[in-house]
Order: C-alpha cells, then sequence, then structure tokens
C-alpha cells in the first residue's frame, strides 16, 4: 500500500463481516474528518492537537456497527504485547482509533468483529499489496440502498496510490454508502441502486433524489470510511486539512455522498518525514480516494440478490 504501513484483513465469509488493521511502522501523526450524520467512530480525543499524545499506533475498520468497535481493544492488546505506545509507568497504552459500517443486514447479525478478530487483522498485518473486494471490513459491505437492500448491489474495500514530487499518498476506502458509485474519470454509474422490473439496469440515485424521490429514512445502513495514508510529514492540523481535502474524492465517485443516513469519515496518517506543499498532497489524496472507492466495488464478488459491476456494468479491477 504504502512505504512504513501494515494491512492486516480478518474475513468471515460465513457470517459476512470483518475487520481491518492498518498498523504504521513507527507511532503516526493522526487526523479524522467526518461527512456524515451516523458516523461510529472511536479516538476522536486522540487526533486533538491538544491531546497530550502526539501520535497514533494503529487504525482499526471493521464491519459490525457500533459492536465492531470492540476490535480496537484485540489491536490495542496486540500493540501493548510488542511494546507499541504511550509510555506510562509499568507498561505502553497504544493509541487506537477505529470506523466501522452497518453490515448486519447482511450475513448473520450475531456474529461481529471482537477483541479476537481485531487481535488477528494486526497478526496478518503485512507491507506491500492490499487485498481488495469483499475482504476485511468490506466484507458485507453493499452499495446503492436508496430503495432498500432488495435492489442494492454489493460495495467492498478498495486501494489507491498516486505518487507525486517524491511523495507517496495511498487510500484505503470501505464502500457501504447508501448511494451509487461513478468511474471519477468519466462520471459514469458502476454499481448502485437497480431498477424495479428485474434487477438488471442501474437507477440514478441523485437524479432520482432530484426528481423527488423521497429521501432514505434514517437507518445506520450506510457509510463510507477509510485511511489515507502518506510519507508526506504533517502535524495534526496539517492532517486534519489533507483528511478534509480527500472527501472531494467522496463526490467524485460517490452519487450522491454524505446523506444524513450516511456515516462518512475519514482519516489521515502521516507516517514520512518529507515536506510537501499542502492544496497539492490534498489533490493527491481525492485522486487516491475517487479510485479507492471505485475500485471497491469493482473488485467486489456476487451474493445471492446482490450483484456486482461486472453483472450490471460490465467493469471488474
Amino acid at each position: 500500500m504504502i512505504p512504513g504501513v501494515r494491512v492486516g484483513h480478518v474475513t468471515d465469509l460465513r457470517s459476512l463481516t470483518g475487520c481491518t488493521a492498518i498498523l504504521p511502522d513507527e507511532p503516526a501523526v493522526g487526523a479524522l474528518e467526518i461527512a456524515g450524520w451516523a458516523a461510529g467512530v472511536h479516538g476522536i480525543e486522540f487526533l486533538d492537537p491538544r491531546h497530550v499524545a502526539p501520535t497514533l499506533d494503529g487504525l482499526v475498520l471493521a464491519g459490525g456497527s457500533a459492536f465492531g468497535l470492540e476490535a480496537v481493544w484485540g489491536a490495542m492488546q496486540f500493540l501493548e504485547e510488542r511494546g507499541r505506545g504511550f509510555h506510562v509507568t509499568r507498561t505502553v497504552v497504544p493509541h487506537v482509533a477505529g470506523a466501522i459500517i452497518f453490515d448486519l443486514n447482511v450475513g448473520d447479525h450475531r456474529t461481529r468483529p471482537d477483541r479476537a478478530m481485531g487481535y488477528a487483522a494486526c497478526v496478518a498485518a503485512r507491507p506491500g499489496p492490499v487485498e481488495e473486494g469483499n475482504v476485511g471490513a468490506g466484507t458485507g459491505a453493499t452499495v446503492g440502498k436508496l430503495y432498500g437492500i432488495e435492489r442494492a448491489m454489493r460495495g467492498g474495500l478498495g486501494v489507491a496510490q498516486v505518487e507525486r514530487d517524491g511523495i507517496v499518498t495511498a487510500a484505503l476506502m470501505v464502500v457501504n454508502a447508501v448511494g451509487d458509485v461513478r468511474d471519477p474519470a468519466t462520471g459514469r454509474l458502476i454499481a448502485g441502486a437497480r431498477d424495479a422490473a428485474d434487477g438488471s439496469r442501474l437507477v440514478d440515485s441523485a437524479a432520482a433524489l432530484e426528481a423527488g424521490a423521497p429521501s432514505p429514512s434514517f437507518r445506520p445502513v450506510n457509510t463510507t470510511i477509510g485511511v489515507i495514508a502518506t510519507t508526506a510529514a504533517l502535524g495534526k492540523s496539517e492532517a486534519a486539512r489533507v483528511a478534509r481535502a480527500g472527501l472531494e474524492g467522496f463526490e467524485r465517485a460517490l452519487s450522491p455522498p454524505h446523506l444524513p443516513a450516511d456515516g462518512d469519515a475519514l482519516f489521515c496518517l502521516s507516517v514520512g518525514h518529507a515536506r510537501t506543499e499542502l492544496a497539492s498532497l490534498g489533490r493527491a489524496a481525492a485522486d487516491a480516494v475517487a479510485t479507492a472507492i471505485a475500485r471497491a466495488v469493482l473488485c467486489a464478488t456476487p451474493l445471492p440478490g446482490l450483484p456486482v459491476a461486472a453483472d450490471i456494468s460490465g467493469r471488474n479491477c
């Protein structure tokens, strides 16, 4: 994915849930931007510039709705055992942030990511290429839920990387949006809500809402979450600006993004020492986020009643 970061997945294909651990090799400066009213996150206080802990030791993204935040404690155990964290008198206190999606309507709602799963995701964390599609936190993800899960499609987890001026910026995104997904390069719909007749045609959710279709009532069934990791050296306030700029990638690839029933949230991790201009870095972050969102659905695998982009739009990764 990016130098200095390891990623590990735990995937439960029976219950259709999972979690993903993102572990920097060294403590990383972190930030978070929230753009939805249904967010489920942990560790916001660690990211405040006023907090005594200057860095994060890990991130966990998980399914399971709020139950899935338990996976964060498994990551804390893993890191404490290895002496990673904020040093106190007798031990270390790892600072691990996290975010969740709602996937309880797809598989077995009684099985959620827990401490053991969070720990196992950390054990599985490796540098290099990251497996995409319906793995880790993206195992039970869906998109296009304007008309309910019956006319939705598979979401997933996607990764993209941009390198400019010697700075590597990558995004890992878990796409579980109420809206549709567009190709950020062409604007063409590639996954989303399907027509009521035979479910073989995409319905433009944004156009339907503009034409008067009722907005989805508040149900915690949506959310796109992810992380930007960059080799640029950033302070907490600068990382927050990059996370905010990365939200433009949501707007390019999700249609529409940030609905009231979405809990969109984007972390930023600074894991390097190179200096760069923030505006350029923000553009790179938005590009990586948009591409990763598209790859999440293009790399997905179908389930009964939940087709993938290759089935409807003919596109895959």
